[in-house]
């Protein structure tokens, strides 16, 4: 259970970063993904975009629900949750 609690926080993890990376790119002025960082970060826009990094959770989310991997399921909600902290905490801080 927990084996597989934590490999649902790691693909949430992975495809966030995904998301994030893919959301550079389509949104970026086509530097690289540090700079498109950077300037999210100077324009204050960085928790959007890190919250649009995560939709991709929703995939892997569904999907083990699909299969019935309900504790890999949850390991996702974990990541998509702990995201949505570090995204309220970039808004503030």
């Amino acid at each position: 259970m927990k084996k597989d609690i934590t490999i649902g926080l790691i693909v949430g993890f992975i495809a966030n970063i995904i998301g994030l990376f893919i959301a550079t790119k389509v949104l970026g002025q086509g530097g690289n993904f540090m700079e498109a960082i950077e300037t999210a970060n100077a324009q204050g826009f960085i928790s959007k975009l890190i919250s649009l990094g995560a939709v991709l959770n929703l995939i892997a989310f569904f999907f083990f629900l699909s299969r019935k991997q309900d504790d890999r399921a949850k390991g996702v909600l974990i990541a998509t949750i702990c995201i949505a902290i570090l995204t309220l905490l970039f808004k503030f801080i």
